[in-house]
């Protein structure tokens, strides 16, 4: 079978993953890349060895030989470089979240289903290696219904600023950015089941704390300490249809002790954590038991987990496999977030 010739829209830092794990596998062939700023698209097309460069999507979209394409770009710009890519025949990996609101998702869904090529969602830890034993674990009945999750991304200073930090662009802070990842790894191990309402809290009261001295932190390319028009944490609860539910707070700057990372599952016959370290709990004759399985990565591994999206994306594009994070999925997903914005904007629970 022919290579998949891929093209990266988008060439900020995110996609250096996409690039890497695009360049170590022996089906894709790294194509064409695309950024506004063309001295960015020249820079890594120049490291990864790509011949065209564009400035313009629309202009790469017309390139027959593309088959498909990783979307790396702004939040505000994912639904309709998604819809063009589709609309132009190819396959479509999306960075998270799919896009800002509930009408752009159900109008990539459309696009999708018209199309007929795949559109994958950046749920990126879903491909993770400690996901995949826990899904093997549910789907052997080990742990029963999973009716309760909760999860936590706390991070005391870590606003990245730039793009992240600008509503207009992002769609929010931290709950778009890093709780999208963590509730939807709940909500996929759960079963994915139908939300029917969400209750939820944003907080703007620290800023950015770009006063903080002495302790170093991720900044975006155009960080501006200036500019933060987005929350600094947010919390809440999702209800579901099948009566199972997830509580979820997460930070960009937060007067916590240290960072937090815990993502944990209950069900009726045992229980398991993903972070900080994968473990499980059940119980036999009458005594609970706490299990570590041994694998190389108790918890999340980067690097590894993008390259097991990529290289599932690529069986998806050679007809080999479906995906496991549909678009259907991005729609509920962002059906969740926005809820949760309009919760806490409107002070109320938000049923639907």
């Amino acid at each position: 079978m022919s290579k998949v010739r891929i093209a990266v829209i988008g060439a900020g830092s995110i996609s250096e993953m996409h690039l890497k794990s695009y360049q170590n596998n022996p089906d894709a062939e790294l194509y064409a890349i695309c950024d506004l700023n063309e001295e960015r698209a020249k820079a890594k097309a120049e490291k990864y060895g790509i011949t065209r460069i564009y400035t313009d999507y629309k202009e790469l979209l017309a390139d027959p030989g593309i088959d498909a394409v990783s979307i790396c770009t702004w939040n505000n710009s994912h639904a309709p470089i998604s819809i063009a890519a589709l609309d132009a025949g190819k396959n479509v990996l999306t960075e998270k979240p799919l896009c800002m609101t509930v009408n752009e998702a159900r109008a990539v869904e459309e696009a999708v289903r018209h199309s007929g090529k795949t559109l994958q969602v950046g749920f990126v830890r879903r491909f993770a290696s400690n996901t995949r034993i826990i899904k093997s674990f549910l789907e052997n009945d080990e742990l029963g219904e999973i009716y309760y999750a909760k999860a936590s991304c706390i991070r005391r200073l870590g606003n990245p600023g730039g793009w992240f930090s600008d509503v207009e662009r992002s769609g929010g802070g931290p709950l778009i950015d890093v709780g999208v990842h963590v509730i939807d790894l709940c909500w996929y191990l759960m079963g994915r089941p139908k939300v029917k309402s969400v209750s939820g809290n944003t907080y703007k009261r620290l800023g950015n704390r770009a006063n903080v001295k002495n302790l170093a932190f991720y900044k975006a390319a155009d960080y501006d300490a200036s500019h933060n028009t987005v929350e600094d944490m947010a919390n809440a609860l999702i209800r579901f249809e099948n009566g199972a539910s997830i509580l979820v707070d997460v930070s960009f700057t937060l007067h916590a002790k240290e960072d937090e990372l815990t993502v944990k599952l209950y069900g009726d016959k045992g229980g398991a954590e993903l972070e900080p370290q994968l473990s499980i709990v059940t119980e036999k004759y009458d005594t609970i038991l706490n299990l570590t399985p041994q694998i190389n990565n108790l918890t999340f591994d980067f690097v590894a987990g993008f390259q097991d999206e990529i290289n599932y994306f690529i069986e998806v594009c050679q007809g080999k496999k479906e995906t496991l994070s549909p678009v259907q999925d991005g729609v509920e997903m962002m059906k969740i977030l926005c809820g949760i914005y309009e919760s806490s904007e409107k002070g109320k629970e938000i049923t639907f």
